[in-house]
């Protein structure tokens, strides 16, 4: 089993190129569990879902993909909204309407127990950030760390223009990737994580705080991967792209299930791979993000689909 753990969000995107918004499902999170559950893995979410009426919606995604919702939480506060808008390169950029939404609240009893069977546990974005429900996520990682027994695998997707104290927020973020195995980030997380250093020296920061696997997105210009031994640049697949929209969390799906595919997603091995399992680990996360670049919003790839692109 795979975890999830954060927020489900509803994204407000363009419709048919006119001026209304037209409502569907989101959030780093909740993509990341629907693109692992479409590759055929058994996925779990820990997620707050809202009970009005596009909280039901969220929910019901989940559910309609195969991601086991049985151990998330149900609040009456709404759900978290966010804005879409795409430049003319259909690259995506987000307005967010957060305060008093469900995601945030988790409690430690919520979070107590991990769905049975969990190997790897997948978290970051808000939820990882915004309080009060971002300490329940850090004791939860802390914990399940020291244990040693679960792959903790991150993705700090920051949104800066949501963060009313960014130092905080890069401490937060730094603790918390301590206790993590895994981090995928895009370029622009780490150069807001780690100001005026290269991509190349704040991976390796990174990987001085203890995380064994360092990913980076960087778009068109493919990825970067840093273990305790290896360097590696990989291209990306290029494809005509329609827009961005959970381009990056479909690369976080795909990370995943070819981690789980060279049995590599526990703790030690993760970091032991060798070039040649890297890069065919990093060319399975590049496949799923263009796939899901081909078409409009976060509409990653069944398993089947990878085919299509060789």
């Amino acid at each position: 089993m795979l975890t999830v753990l954060g927020e489900a969000v509803i994204d407000l995107a363009p419709a048919d190129g006119g001026d209304l918004l037209a409502a569907h499902p989101g959030g780093s999170p909740l993509n990341v569990a629907v693109g692992l559950a479409r590759l055929g893995r058994p996925t779990a979410m820990l997620a707050r879902f809202s009970r009005t009426a596009f909280g039901r919606r969220l929910r019901a995604h989940a559910e309609s993909n195969g991601v086991d919702v049985t151990s998330a939480a149900a609040d009456d506060r709404p759900a978290t909204l966010a804005v879409v808008s795409l430049n003319s390169a259909g690259s995506a950029s987000y307005d967010f309407y957060l305060d008093g939404a469900a995601d945030w609240h988790w409690t430690a009893e919520e979070l107590a127990v991990l769905p049975a069977g969990t190997r790897v546990l997948h978290t970051g974005s808000l939820a990882a950030l915004l309080p009060p429900g971002a300490d329940r996520v850090a004791e939860l990682t802390a914990r399940e760390h020291a244990a040693g027994r679960v792959l903790i695998s991150l993705d700090p997707n920051v949104r800066p223009a949501m963060l009313t104290d960014p130092d905080g927020a890069r401490h937060r973020l730094l603790d918390l990737a301590r206790h993590t195995h895994l981090v995928k980030a895009s370029d622009e997380d780490l150069a807001w994580l780690f100001p005026g250093a290269s991509m190349e020296t704040a991976a390796s920061r990174l990987r001085d705080l203890g995380v064994r696997l360092v990913v980076v997105t960087r778009g068109a210009d493919g990825s970067y991967a840093l273990t305790g031994g290896l360097r590696l640049h990989h291209p990306a697949r290029l494809v005509p792209v329609v827009d961005t929209v959970g381009a990056g969390d479909a690369f976080t799906a795909g990370l995943l299930d070819a981690l789980v595919e060279a049995d590599a997603a526990d703790p030690s091995a993760v970091g032991e791979l060798n070039e040649g399992r890297l890069r065919q680990v990093l060319d399975r996360a590049s496949r799923v993000a263009a796939v899901t670049c081909t078409r409009a919003g976060a509409d990653p790839p069944h398993r089947a689909e990878l085919t299509a692109l060789v």
